[in-house]
């Protein structure tokens, strides 16, 4: 992770300081044409799978809005913005008095990002929302993602979504909405992205200044996601994923050693972003299974393999917001996998 910025993989632009934008046309064009008829909703709720470029859309269509704060006189497409200018100086260092990014925040004990979006912070969305605009223009909240709100703090976040203020907008990012309360996404704009094809991912590969050829190389695995290219890339998660094929296609001690050299690589210091990376791994894989043995017509084995997936999740995202014993944990779950996978 960036020092510079908790929660940034390495090799990643901050949304915030981003001016490119790849594969989204549609959505920005949709955003810029409902912004300038002046009938957009005070809330929208930007869907979809993690990395793919959900923060950068907020943040530039937030620099445009904050750029052109009457409606009717703003252009009709969305430019790349101007990161010299005031506005895009005072969105990236945190202190534009119009813009509230609200995110998982820092732990002062450990130095580390927190598991979920505190109550605490959603506050801070109220005491914002209180306070006089100096120039009168729009106030923008991004909250980056909903998911993690907690409970207490997606509650918070209702009763103002329920009663926005006057010139308020809410760019609400969700990379599993079907989470998110209901009476969240009933109360705002879906907006769905998906993820993104080829050219546009290596596109923005290049912008992060990756190597053409060493991009392509990761187009299968990355899924459309730059970050996840970037976990393949800058985190071994392509070794991750074959030690992973390697503990269910071995038996015996070879199994049992592949195990734990998995284990040990996973639960070592500063492994949350791999670790979160297998997490997703494991979970696309047995969902995968899943579905192909549904289409082939073997139900009991897909409900199986569906209870599995749900089981080991949460087992493993447990142990990561408890900072239970990892080790232990990713051991005992791959034990299980490997026995109900080979079944």
């Amino acid at each position: 992770m960036s020092e510079e910025r908790p929660g940034v993989l390495d090799g990643a632009i901050p949304p915030q300081d981003n001016p490119r934008l790849f594969g989204h046309e549609e959505a920005e064009a949709f955003l810029a044409q409902s912004y300038r008829s002046g009938k957009g909703h005070h809330a929208v709720l930007i869907e979809g799978p993690e990395g793919i470029g959900k923060a950068t859309l907020a943040f530039r269509f937030a620099n445009h809005v904050l750029s052109h704060p009457d409606p009717a006189s703003a252009p009709e497409t969305i430019a790349d913005p101007d990161l010299s200018s005031a506005i895009s100086r005072q969105i990236s260092g945190g202190a534009s008095h119009n813009l509230l990014h609200l995110s998982r925040p820092i732990d002062d004990k450990t130095g580390k990002v927190k598991s979920a979006i505190t109550v605490d912070e959603v506050r801070r969305a109220g005491k914002f929302f209180s306070q006089t605009s100096g120039t009168g223009n729009w106030r923008i909240v991004i909250i980056d993602p909903a998911d993690d709100l907690n409970r207490n703090a997606a509650n918070a976040i209702l009763k103002i979504l329920e009663e926005p203020p006057k010139r308020a907008l809410f760019l609400v990012l969700s990379h599993a909405p079907g989470r998110l309360l209901p009476t969240i996404r009933s109360r705002c704009l879906p907006l769905k992205l998906a993820p993104l094809g080829d050219e546009a991912l290596r596109l923005a590969l290049k912008n992060l200044g990756v190597p053409a050829g060493k991009g392509s190389e990761l187009l299968p695995a990355a899924k459309g996601s730059v970050s996840e290219a970037l976990k393949l890339l800058n985190y071994g998660g392509g070794d991750i994923i074959d030690a992973y094929r390697q503990v269910l296609s071995t038996e015996g001690p070879a199994a049992r050693k592949a195990m734990h050299r998995l284990a040990d690589a996973l639960s070592g210091k500063d492994s949350d972003t791999i670790f979160g990376f297998f997490v997703s791994h494991i979970g696309d894989d047995i969902a995968e299974r899943a579905r192909a043995a549904a289409l082939g017509g073997y139900i009991g084995t897909a409900e199986r393999l569906a209870r599995l997936h749900s089981e080991t999740t949460e087992r493993l995202n447990v142990s990561q917001a408890y900072n239970l014993d990892r080790k232990q944990t990713l051991i005992t779950v791959l034990g299980e996998l490997k026995q109900q996978l080979s079944a």
